[in-house]
This record gives structure tokens, sequence and C-alpha cells, in this order.
């Protein structure tokens, strides 16, 4: 747990080959937000967010209405484009540019909503027999992603450039002049943030949803514990595991306190080592007594031998 959310930063003054931060010149940097219907970006992306003075360190929310595409509607997928870039630059013709491709749709079979037919009363109040569902597919329905969270580490680190961490090194672009070795900002989008309760049904009338869009710094630390639940809960998809499934694993980590998440792991590693250090003594101790139960048994066997026989029994 330590070596994930610690990394060690490089020593300029050893002369070890170092990977320095493109943000410590405080360039001019713009935030484009565009919707494609293709994860390539040949999909006519729609510009939907656009801020040309962006502060790194500001936190922002912001809600934008989205127009939604007829293949969409259609039970089709609709992908969003971050771009982080200079000021002033467009993002599709600039070489320092940082994106992320993320999903705005999820795919979910729709619950079956019971209707009362005899009265107005509840429906959960009524019997089985005066229950009646409505038709839904039994298919899985697109659904819109109605939350798109995203990050930047603002730390101003350096990294060994001879040993980089797996995890963010995938995340990095890496611009070299010469001898010197800069990381582009290192741009995060959160899917933990994307919880079931947010999610709303894509029908073949919606023309326009609502998306808010959040922003914040997040430290090295947090990125690269985030990183590795993000990885096992997309593991846990891949072996099967639902929306609904995976949507209760994110709240233990997007629902509770990290650093109360991390007192739990350690208090837990205490009791797991505790109860192996008293299973190892209980093992000691039974050894022991089978050791001495042993020996017992040897010099009873020994006196009653000696009896029998007539001999002097040993002295002491």
């Amino acid at each position: 747990m330590y070596g994930i959310v610690y990394t060690k930063p490089c020593d300029e003054s050893s002369g070890v080959h170092c990977v320095t931060p493109y943000l410590a010149k405080k360039p001019r940097l713009q935030l484009s937000i565009y919707t494609s219907l293709k994860a390539t970006g040949d999909g006519n992306p729609n510009l939907i967010l656009n801020i040309e003075d962006f502060d790194i360190h500001s936190k922002f929310e912001r809600k934008v209405n989205v127009s939604i595409p007829k293949k969409t509607r259609n039970n089709g997928t609709l992908y969003t484009y971050v771009f982080v870039h200079q000021a002033g630059v467009s993002p599709w013709h600039d070489n320092k540019e940082v994106h992320l491709v993320a999903q705005l749709t999820s795919y979910m079979v729709l619950k079956p909503q019971e209707v009362n037919l005899i009265s107005g009363e509840d429906p959960t109040q009524q019997s089985e027999p005066h229950r009646k569902t409505t038709n839904v597919p039994d298919r899985p329905v697109a659904h819109w992603r109605s939350r798109l969270t995203f990050n930047i580490m603002a730390d101003d680190f350096s990294f060994d450039g001879e040993s980089l961490p797996g995890d963010v090194h995938r995340y990095m672009k890496i611009l070299q002049y010469g001898k010197k070795v800069q990381y582009l900002p290192i741009l995060f989008v959160d899917l933990l943030s994307n919880r079931v309760k947010d999610l709303m049904v894509i029908n073949s009338s919606t023309t326009e949803l609502p998306l808010t869009v959040s922003y914040d710094t997040i430290s090295l630390g947090k990125l690269r514990f985030w990183i590795h639940m993000q990885d096992a809960v997309y593991s846990l998809q891949q072996f099967g595991f639902t929306e609904k499934d995976a949507d209760e694993i994110k709240g233990i980590f997007v629902d509770t306190n990290l650093y109360f998440l991390a007192l739990t792991f350690v208090v837990a590693a205490f009791h797991l080592l505790f109860d192996f250090l008293a299973f190892k003594n209980d093992i000691s101790f039974w050894k022991k007594k089978k050791e001495h139960g042993w020996h017992v048994q040897q010099s009873s066997a020994l006196e009653m031998f000696q009896y029998h026989c007539h001999l002097p029994l040993p002295v002491g």
C-alpha cells in the first residue's frame, strides 16, 4: 500500500536523468471538451465546453446541455474528448495537448415498473395477484452518464526517468528538448464518480440532456491509488460484474473519506497480524505440551520396568 501512494522524487543534484513538469513554466492553458460518435475522434466532434483561460488550480463545476445524436438515441454510444492545450491553439493541431476519451453512455437492463391496475394505492403494498408489470425490453438500454469528473495532477514533482511508475506512465505525455525532458499535464478522468443514481435513460425522443462537468486538482499519491482502484473495478466488470455490482464497490471509495479508508486498511492489517501471532503462539504452546507429555510417559514406563525387575531406581 505504501509503495502505491508514495513515489520517490528525482534528485537533480545527483546527476540522475529527471523528468520535470511542463507546468513549472506556468504556461497559458485552455480547456476544450467535445462529444463524438466515435472513440477515434473522426465522428464529427461537437464542442460543448470551452474555457480559454484555464487555471489548473481553480476547481469548478458547470452544467451544460448536450445535443444527443440520432444514432445515440437509437441505443448508440456517445464519447467525450477532454483536451488541455495551449491557449489560442486548436487542440487538434497542438503538439503539446493532452487529452482523454471517456464514454458518456452506459448500458443497463431496465427494471420493470409495477403498475396497480385496480386502485391508486402504493403498488408495493398490494398482493402479487393484483400487480402487473409494464413491458420493458430485456436487452441493455443506453443510459446517459450525467456527470463528468476529471482531474489534473498539479504537484511540482520530478520523476526519475529510469524508474517511472507504470500506473502513472500510461497517463504521461513526454517531450524532449535536447537533454531536457518534460512531461505535459497529467490528465485523469475519474470513472469511479460515475454512479448508477446519476444515470438517465436515453429515449428515442430525447434530443438534449444535461451534463455536470466537475474539475479539481489531485495529488500524485491519490492519483496512483485512484488508478489502481479504477483498474480493479474495470477488471471485475470484465469478469461479469454488472453496472449495479460495480456501483456498490465504487461507493466504498467514493462515499468514504480517503483517510478513514486508509485507517480501516491499517487496522485490518494489524488485526490480521495479531491473529497470526496468536495462532503461532498456540502452536508453540501445544507443541511444548506434547513434548513434555512424551517425557512424562517415558519416565513412568522406566519406573515401572525397574520396579518389576527389582532394579534400583536412579537417584535424582
